[in-house]
């Protein structure tokens, strides 16, 4: 089928889920700290600590989560196949080859787990955007197959202006910041300096939109997401109305807000649903329920925990009716069923070391929905 997907709840007909085979470590470095620095540097079970004094080095992920990691991807694939979703899978890594290099740069490539970060679906156009991780900078050429085919079937595609990625390229504003939603954060120190540096650079993930038909939301929370929320602005002119919100997350959006069918969206908190565009606020709401401490495996001091535990929040709407939920996810499921969902229970087990749920592990590429105007 052609390239089509407007939204996040129109009948998904076709969507790629990503890959976590030969999934080995996280490299700890700048572009790594800042991205996850949200969660590196609370304290307690929330956010638990991790020392950024590791930063330098890879920290080893226990094939043993890994496994299970696959098995659990492998798992939602046959639920989607079992509800009539065409599924496409990218191609892996090769561990023999997955070293990067670049002219400012080198670091060793991850698998195409979390598809959603990296590619932005509008309409009938894929675009590629500029990766805000180092590891992460070629993952989208594992997606090329898939991409080439809508192509040859009609579909535009365009990738955004590659980032230089150097310690300058990146905006500390957010991360230094007291004054984040999420309270006081450790300062990022320390930045390098290279011959390549530029200043600031585009940096953005196509997770930090809300796709509404012709409108999206987009969250800013440094100069790099908001240079390329003007570039995707001039690039879309006519086509789609983006409507800013900054700071509501450090940058992703779909652990904070989702749309589960016009007129209805999943928040975190009341408080976020009231700094949404007032076009948003009039919308019915459901509050995701606070999850408890035990949907969650244990882990060890060194194990590297990357989100907050409203990470089940990730779900995957398959249509206006039917929701992808995480089974350890209890609270959640019990809230939806209460609101008329039928919700489709998946395991996914270890989703706080790999940072994605089910949302951001898929990307929808055919959905029934078209450039409908939702904030008339």
């Amino acid at each position: 089928m052609s390239l089509n997907s407007y939204d996040e709840w129109s009948p998904l007909r076709e969507v790629i889920v990503g890959s976590a085979l030969n999934y080995t470590s996280h490299e700890r470095e700048l572009s790594f700290e800042l991205f996850f620095h949200d969660n590196l540097t609370r304290s307690e079970w929330y956010y638990p600590r991790v020392s950024s004094g590791k930063r330098g080095r890879q920290s080893p992920i226990r094939q043993r989560y890994v496994d299970e990691l696959n098995e659990d991807v492998e798992g939602i694939v046959r639920t989607l196949e079992s509800l009539s979703v065409t599924v496409h899978r990218p191609l892996d890594v090769d561990p023999g080859t997955a070293e990067m290099t670049t002219p400012a740069w080198s670091a060793p490539m991850v698998p195409p787990l979390n598809v959603r970060d990296n590619t932005l679906i509008l309409g009938d156009e894929i675009i590629e955007t500029p990766p805000m991780i180092r590891s992460r900078y070629f993952e989208t050429q594992l997606l090329t197959p898939i991409f080439a085919e809508y192509f040859r079937q009609g579909a535009r595609w365009t990738v955004m202006p590659r980032p230089l990625m150097t310690d300058a390229s990146f905006d500390l504003s957010y991360a230094n910041s007291s004054h984040t939603a999420g309270g006081p954060m450790e300062p990022v120190a320390d930045p390098q300096p290279s011959p390549y540096d530029v200043g600031h650079e585009m940096l953005f993930d196509g997770a930090q939109c809300l796709r509404l038909g012709r409108d999206i939301l987009v969250n800013i929370s440094t100069e790099n997401h908001a240079m390329a929320v003007d570039w995707l602005e001039r690039h879309l002119e006519g086509r789609f109305r983006l409507h800013r919100v900054f700071r509501l997350s450090d940058s992703h959006i779909d652990s904070m807000v989702l749309a589960l069918r016009p007129g209805l969206l999943l928040v975190r908190s009341d408080e976020v649903a009231d700094r949404l565009p007032e076009q948003l606020r009039k919308w019915d709401r459901v509050v995701a329920p606070m999850p408890a401490e035990n949907n969650f495996p244990d882990y060890q001091d060194d194990d590297l925990v990357l989100t907050s535990p409203f990470i089940d929040l990730n779900v995957l709407s398959v249509d206006e009716n039917t929701v992808l939920v995480n089974d350890a996810c209890p609270e959640l499921m019990r809230t939806l069923d209460r609101r008329g969902f039928t919700v489709v229970p998946v395991r996914h087990r270890h989703r706080r070391l790999f940072g994605g749920g089910f949302h951001c592990f898929t990307l929808d590429t055919v959905r029934e929905g078209g450039p409908e105007d939702y904030f008339a």
